[in-house]
């Protein structure tokens, strides 16, 4: 891999800088797998990287192949692996990636094209965990409320936008691909801790088999990666001490 030439602090403001950008390129009809192929670009500091990718699919290659949507960091569509770390492309500076970059599809995942990977095994294993309120009570009246510190219990999971960094960047994902991975473990974590849901033991009984959460070997790449800044391993550590209770009303310290 590249070493990366840093954008000096004059840089940044006031002139464009020629890229390096090496592409791992995978196009399965041309018979091309794992192939890295090199382009020359011009781009500003300020640029991100989503520009970069762009400027090189729409002048240089229409072929290039790449997820994007919002380009604001909310939907997550365009992570990717930048310079051996799983990052969001709309959301990294070139001036915080130097002039050789390096992309490549994120790892654990297969292939489908360029840096497109599939994501449907991942929202399997999402779907597996209950991702959504359960509660069969009659309601209330007014709504289901909650106090400040309620809310405060389950709200770092809540900034999930399922981009499949974390997983991406797991070796427990890489080792064994049954495991439910980090982005279940999170969602199920938003449920499992709100006062209003009544399917946190069945979402813990989900978590406790073999693919659950002691697959974790807690060595923190997920929430190294997050995006959003989430501490995904704190919160699978806050699964791992709710099924050791058998409840999730236990101390988190």
């Amino acid at each position: 891999m590249a070493t990366a030439t840093r954008v000096t602090e004059a840089d940044r403001d006031t002139q464009t800088v020629t890229l390096t950008v090496r592409i791992k390129r995978t196009q399965p009809d041309e018979g091309i797998v794992g192939k890295w192929q090199e382009f020359r670009v011009e781009a500003s500091p300020l640029d991100r990287f989503l520009d970069v990718l762009n400027k090189i699919k729409w002048t240089q290659d229409g072929t290039l192949t790449y997820r994007r949507s919002c380009a604001h960091g909310v939907c997550g569509s365009d992570a990717m692996r930048i310079n051996g770390h799983n990052r969001l492309a709309c959301k990294i500076l070139v001036a915080d990636l130097g002039t050789k970059i390096s992309a490549e599809p994120m790892l654990g995942y297969p292939v489908i094209r360029d840096l497109v990977v599939d994501m449907d095994p991942f929202f399997a294993k999402y779907e597996k965990i209950k991702p959504y309120l359960i509660n069969d009570e009659p309601p209330p009246a007014t709504e289901r409320l909650q106090s400040p510190a309620q809310r405060e219990r389950y709200d770092q999971g809540t900034k999930c936008i399922l981009c499949g960094a974390c997983t991406g960047s797991c070796p427990s994902v890489w080792a064994n691909r049954e495991w439910v991975g980090p982005h279940s473990i999170v969602n199920a974590h938003r449920f499992i801790f709100d006062s209003r849901d009544r399917g946190a033991s069945e979402r813990l009984q989900i978590l406790a088999d073999r693919t659950g959460v002691w697959r974790c070997r807690t060595i923190f790449n997920c929430a190294e990666v997050c995006p959003r800044g989430i501490p995904v391993t704190e919160l699978i550590e806050d699964v791992k001490r709710a099924i050791v209770y058998g409840s999730p009303d236990v101390p988190t310290d």
